[in-house]
This record gives C-alpha cells, structure tokens and sequence, in this order.
C-alpha cells in the first residue's frame, strides 16, 4: 500500500502548498515591518535619565515631572538655552522643522511636490536672507543665546538613536538646526497670525468693484454693538443708517441651496498651513484678561491667557520651567509656554509678573496696487509722477523626490508682488523690515513690575500683539508688543478706511519708521479693575485709527468676557478659567427671538419637525454644551440666513480668488445680519414676506442635518467632535482607520464655538489656558491640547489631554520629578562647541 509522505517533493504537492507558504511570507513580512516601525519609533524616543558630557558651563539638570514637562535647571542663560534646545529636540524637532521650512518656503525640500504651492506663496518674501541679515544685527548676547539654543538642538537631536519616524517615511534625513532658523520659526508666526490681512483687504477691494459706496459702507461697518474698548464699561451701539437698496445678487433661487457648515474645516496647527478664508475668519483669535488685587482673591492681580490657534499633534506650544541663576546672584524661575524652535517662554509668570498675548489685528500690510507701464508690465509708477522697475529674482525650489523649481520673484521698492486677476500688488508687510525680529521678549524673565513688563513688550519683535501683565504688587497693564508703524495718514478722517483697501502705487507714502515705546497706547491699573482683550476693538475710536484695523473681531466674546469678570467682586484662579470655558451662546439669542416668532401656531400647523423644532429652540439651556440640541437647530438656521444674504455674493468673490469671500471682508458681518434682521430687510425674491423667508430658512436648516438624523439626536458636540490629529494622519489609507487613531486624539465631542470665551471647532481652539498670580504659582492652572511629545510611542504624546478636553483645573506648576536627566560639562574648550563645530579661540 502506498502511503502520502507529507514531505512528497511531488510538484502537485508543491503547487497545493505554495498559497500556505505564500501567506506565512506575507505575514512574517508584515509582523516584521511593524517590529521593524515599532523599533524605530521606540529608538527614537528620547533618553531622559542618566547623565551625558554636554559643552555646559556647569551641570544643567532636566527633571520631567509625571506628564513629561521639564523643569530645566542650570547656572547661566546660555546654559538653560542651550538645555531648553536640548529637550525641544528630543520631543519636538520635526515640528521645529515645519516651522522653519514654512517660512522659509522651503516645505517641498522636505514634503515632495505637494508642499510646492505652499512654497509658492511663501518663498517670496526671502525670510531665511531676512533671518540671516537680521541675526547678524542682534546685540551679541541675544545672538549667543540663539548660537547656544542651537548647539543644544543639534545636540538633543543626536541623543535619539533614530532619527525621528517622520524622516524614514519621507525617506530623508533630518538636516541640523541653524542660528537663523530660531528666527525663521518666529517669521512663520507672522504667516500665522498677520498674512490673513491680505485675503482681508483683497476681499473688501473685490466688493468694492462689485457695489455702489452707499451698500459698501453698510457692508463694512467700523462698529457693532458688541464692541467692548477698554474704557468703556457698557457697549454703546452705533447710529441706525438708512439700509440701501437690496442688492443684485440677492435672490431666492441662487442662493438656496448652499448653507455654510454647521464648523469650520479641519485647520492644521502648523503656522502656514492655517487658512485664512471666510469660513474661519469669525474664529481666529484668542482671550487674555486680567483683575488686579481689589477685585482678587486675598488682594492678588490675576492674569489668564488662551491663545486661539489651529490645533494638531503635537501642540504648538512645549510646556517647561527654566530655573537659572539671576546676575544679582538671585534665582529666576520662569514657567509657561515655549515655541519649539526658540529659547524663550511665550507666556506664563516669572513670579514676579504674569503675562499674556492676544493678537491685535492692526495694519501690519499694505497692499499698494502697482500702476504700471502699458509697454513695460515691471515698470510701476511711484510718488512724483516717475516710474521704478521691478526686479526679478529667480529661486531655487528644491524638491525632495523630484526635480528642483525655478520661481521668478518680481521684487518692487516695497515688497514682493502678487497679482490677482487684473490687477498686480507690492505687498508691503511690516515682516519684512529689520524691526520685526528680536529677542528683547527675554527681558520679562527679570521684570518685576507691570510698567517695566509694558515697557519691554514695546521694544519686542514679535507679531504685534495686545499684551497684558499682571504683578505681585496687584496691579494690572495693558499695551501692543512688536513693531507699530508711523503712518502720515494716521489722522486723516478716513485712516481706518486706508488700512483696508488698496493704494495706489503712484501715491503711496508708505510709512515713515515706528512709533517709540512712550508713543505707544498702554493701560494701567483702569478704573474697572479689569482687563480683556479678545481681539476685539480695545481702544477708543480715533487711538484706534492710529493702529488700523485689518479685521477686529466682532466683539461679542470680548463682551462677555468683560461682564463674566465684572460679575466677580474677588476672582479665584477657578473663576478664570471658568470664564475661559464659558460656552454660553450669548450672540446667538436675537436669532432664537427670530425663529421663534416666525413659529406660531399658524407656521405649526401641519408641520410637525417645525413643532420639533421651535420644542427644543424654547427649551434650550442656552449654552453651545457637547447636549445642545436647540444650539445646533439655530446655528443652521443663522447660516442659513447668510447664505440667502450673501451665498451668491461669496460664489462671486471666491471664483476671483478661493479665499475672498464677504466674512474675510467684514469681520462683523454678525452686526450686518442684526441690522437686517431688526428691519426685516433683504428679503429675497420668491417670497411673500418676512415670516415667509424666516420659515424657509427654518425648513433648510432642518434639512441640511446629516440623513436620517432625528432633530432631538442633532446634539451639537456630535457636529463638532474633535479631529486633531499628527499632520501625517491625513496621509494615510482610509482602509487603515488604526494608524490614522493611532496619530490622532479621540473624537471627544467638544463644548464651546465662534463668538463665546470658548472658542471650539474640530481642530481649532484655546492652544493652551492658564490662569495664574505672580507669586502663587503653586495656586495656578493650566491645561493645553495634546501632549509634550511628537513621538506617538512616547506616554507624553496625549498626555494631560483630557483635562483640555473637560476644562478642569491642573497644576500651573510642573509637578515632582519622574526621570531626571544631568548635562555635565565636559571641559572648559567644549564650552564653544556651537552647532557641532569647534569654534577656534584667538591667542591673546
């Protein structure tokens, strides 16, 4: 008898065998790949204990505490900087990287040929020659606290055993940190928080060829009833004006169908890739504010500060501590926020004083529309009836996996220019003078009062920011930090007008240098005890025109604030952040008034998802909670309402350009819609009257909710669930949910939205809160999105998240140390190590 032997040669048993085999290769080779990544990732996690030679002065100590925030410890500045560049590295270099690459235009080199329109853009305005240039012009003490900050970035980086995991997906190498490069990720901030203005005023120079002056003045009002100045305790409404005529694109049919989004789109954290288009214009921004020592607990000042910036993993910004040795022979410990790729805490307390920023929407660009030459399109006319040539500058695009790309730069007397549609603009951008950059921020690491921090604020170089203090002493300040241009016509009638259209190039004077310290505006100690800022209009009317307004925001979250803190006769930190994450929908009851006087009993009848609806707008809480049913039902029906007002009108502005549209235009078109909502005006064509129009609108809104979605199910932190995410998430497959879960936070419904304390979509919001006196900082809070690290590996990635997540009150202060890692010097010659180079010292 014949028996099969398994192990028969035979090829008809070879053949049934090979489709085991080839599935045993398959998986042993995908277990080997996920070994092989999860290796990698796991070798390029930073070493945090033990001790390692490092070209110090003296021992410098890294103690990171439960939720991996270090506490950096050493003898000098330039010690600590040096260490500060060490752990951004560790944790944060990839990221440092993007912040450097998107101002300098250089994001193809590193990203392929999709980063090339992001290039485009930004390789024009020559930030790294501006790095280079300005970085040779600083005091030698800022330079050698940059030098070092470098030399311990190169340094950190050289301490992971693998590069990080980002670099093997890009197939390339990381390439070492550069002096200039500390400064280019300060330039990227300005991308970040002043290049919206140009959207803004093309916006406004595109509706103006498109209505007559009268509609062009109601359209752009310069004040709402939500503003909230510093010096005034109660919101004082403007003049009704005689509404124009409705306007040529107003019509039921073209407008019907195109309801704006219940949420802004996904918005990266990376300065640069954040949008400026209409969608978000109502969102950007931040809240800081601050009580002084008669309206604080036990007689203390208080200051809080929630930065409002797109979110993605990691954050922005990298929490630490940094205790050195003051000249005086003292001890400094100053803690907050950093921006990796940068020596300096941001905002936070030095014990001292507190501080905050929010961004100041002033005029910081011109767009000076060039009038030029028929027979020479690179000739321009300039003032006094002459002509200039453009110069042409080619550069080079490298980029990575492809070949490299020419640009032409036209180059004009004040900046790059850009064209749009028919017409060609210099854009003039205050980025690009000498003033913009410094490290004189570093200054309020010693300050020990409000007039002194004010005072330092003034002369830094920084995106220009309202800034506001707070001292151990009680007293409270409030003043802009960064450059403030001198403008001739800054007190002509129509200077607010100037800053938000263009000028010509054949008169434009452009400005004549920058205001001094003691010319800027500032606030000490105001009668109500208070300040607020929320990137609404803080200064009187005709200060105000001196600073220009490139998009101020509506005011009703600065409003709320303001009475949220009047409301306190002796504030706690809780209390602060209580206001920070205040999610009452206050700017949204006239519209709940409007629905629910279009839903009589008539308007019912018959209709019973209008009965549901009007049910859960009465009984609403009024708050924008991760529950609100009836806030979602008017929020749809509010935009419903733009869109039949102004859906056509966005069409026709974003053909000419994707990111014009009227919400980049008018900053408080909320205030428009008030106005017409109080005159019953604009009703569209098609229907019988106001009631009919509102009704309409209510159906749309019901209809837009996502199919088969019941209206008492439409909660809101349903719509608006959180999608931060590591910006490689977007690249991968949808058929691997896993990894993209596994670069992203949890889809956590999420409280809050536009024009409340609580700033909230998807992927934008609060950076960080804290809440803090000087001199208590053991009583202070923070909490910010993410976590310390960058490496999805690291238990630091999301940690302390959920307690962004829910708002609740953490430590200011990092907490006792887990791993403790010690930078011993190693020599006196590897004192001047710099960037990895032996800088040779003269013989005396």
């Amino acid at each position: 008898m014949i028996h099969d032997d398994p192990f028969d040669p035979s090829p008809q048993k070879r053949r049934r065998a090979w489709p085991l085999i080839l599935l045993c290769v398959v998986v042993i080779a995908v277990a080997a790949l996920v070994a092989a990544a999860g290796l990698t990732l796991r070798a390029s996690l930073p070493p945090l204990d033990g001790t390692r030679d490092a070209p110090v002065s003296a021992t410098v100590t890294i103690a990171r505490d439960a939720l991996g925030v270090p506490t950096v410890q050493g003898s000098t500045r330039d010690d600590v900087a040096y260490a500060t560049g060490f752990v951004h590295a560790q944790d944060r270099f990839f990221q440092m990287d993007l912040l450097r690459r998107v101002a300098a235009g250089e994001m193809a080199a590193l990203i392929g040929p999709a980063a090339l329109p992001l290039d485009r853009r930004d390789r024009p305005w020559r930030f790294r020659e501006h790095a280079r240039a300005t970085l040779a012009t600083l005091p030698a003490d800022q330079r050698q606290l940059i030098e070092r900050y470098a030399a311990g970035v190169n340094d950190g980086l050289r301490s992971l055993r693998a590069r990080p995991f980002e670099y093997w997906l890009l197939r390339t190498q990381p390439v070492p940190w550069r002096p200039e490069d500390t400064l280019l990720a300060v330039y990227a901030m300005y991308f970040d928080l002043q290049y919206g203005q140009v959207s803004h005023v093309l916006s406004r120079a595109a509706l103006r060829e498109r209505v007559p002056a009268d509609l062009l003045a109601f359209l752009l009002p310069a004040t709402s009833r939500w503003d909230a100045p510093l010096d005034g305790m109660h919101t004082v409404a403007p003049s009704p004006a005689t509404l124009p005529a409705p306007p040529p694109w107003l019509s039921a049919a073209r407008s019907a169908a195109n309801i704006a989004p219940e949420a802004p789109g996904l918005l990266s954290g990376v300065p640069g890739f954040i949008g400026t288009g209409a969608a978000v214009n109502s969102m950007v921004g931040s809240n800081g504010f601050a009580v002084d020592g008669a309206h604080g607990v036990d007689g203390r000042a208080l200051l809080a500060s929630d930065m409002h910036l797109g979110l993605s993993l990691p954050n922005i910004w990298y929490r630490l501590s940094l205790i050195y040795r003051a000249p005086d022979g003292g001890t400094r410990r100053i803690t907050g926020v950093s921006l990796p790729g940068t020596p300096l805490v941001v905002a936070g307390s030095n014990g001292h004083i507190a501080w905050g920023f929010t961004n100041s929407y002033g005029r910081f660009i011109d767009l000076v529309e060039l009038v030029r030459d028929p027979a020479d399109p690179l000739r321009y006319g300039v003032p006094d009836g002459g002509w200039q040539r453009a110069q042409v500058i080619h550069e080079r695009i490298d980029v990575n996996g492809g070949a490299s790309v020419d640009l032409p730069v036209v180059q004009t007397r004040w900046g790059p220019r850009i064209v749009a549609g028919p017409h060609a603009y210099a854009v003039h951008w205050v980025a690009q003078d000498p003033q913009a950059i410094n490290v004189n921020l570093m200054q309020l690491e010693s300050v020990s009062n409000v007039a002194d921090a004010l005072r330092a604020a003034q002369t830094s170089g920084v995106p220009t920011q309202n800034f506001m203090a707070a001292d151990a002493q009680g007293h409270i300040g409030w003043t802009l930090a960064g450059p403030l241009p001198r403008f001739a016509d800054a007190n002509s009638a129509n200077a607010t007008t100037l800053a938000s259209l263009p000028l010509r190039s054949d008169t434009y004077r452009g400005w004549q240098g920058y205001l001094p310290p003691e010319a800027y505006p500032s606030r000490i100690d105001p009668p109500a005890g208070r300040i607020w800022s929320a990137n609404n209009r803080t200064l009187p009317e005709d200060e105000a025109a001196r600073i220009g307004d490139a998009g101020a925001d509506l005011g009703a979250r600065a409003t709320q604030i303001r009475d949220d803190l009047l409301a306190l006769p002796h504030a706690t930190e809780r209390d602060m952040l209580a206001t920070q994450t205040d999610d009452r929908a206050l700017w949204i009851e006239p519209w709940r008034r409007i629905a629910l006087d279009a839903l009589d009993a008539s308007a019912l009848d018959g209709h019973p998802e209008r009965a549901a609806f009007r049910r859960l707008v009465e009984t609403w809480n009024g708050r924008a909670d991760v529950s609100a049913v009836g806030y979602r039902l008017l929020r749809a029906f509010y935009y419903s309402l733009y869109d039949a007002w102004f859906g056509a009108l966005d069409k026709e502005m974003s053909a000419f350009a994707p990111e014009l549209g009227y919400r980049a235009a008018n900053s408080r078109y909320e205030a428009t819609m008030e106005t017409l909502a109080e005159q019953h005006a604009w009703v569209p064509e098609g229907y019988a009257d106001w009631r009919a129009f509102v009704l309409d609108r209510i159906d749309r809104s019901i209809a837009q909710l996502p199919k088969g979605t019941r209206l008492g199910d439409a909660r809101w932190g349903e719509r608006n669930r959180s999608a931060i995410a590591h910006p490689f998430a977007r690249m991968v497959p949808s058929w691997l949910p896993w990894v993209r879960g596994w670069l992203s936070t949890p889809s956590d419904p999420l409280p809050g939205d536009i024009n409340m304390p609580r700033v909230q979509s998807p992927a934008f919001g609060a950076s960080e809160r804290f809440a803090v006196s000087p001199g208590h900082e053991q009583d202070g809070i923070f909490e910010m999105p993410g976590g310390q690290s960058g490496n999805p590996l690291s238990p630091y990635f999301l940690a302390g998240h959920e307690t962004w997540v829910r708002g609740d009150a953490a430590p200011f202060l990092p907490g006792p140390a887990v791993h403790t890692l010690k930078l011993n010097g190693a020599g006196a010659h590897q004192a001047s190590l710099l960037n990895g180079a032996l800088v040779v010292q003269k013989p005396r």
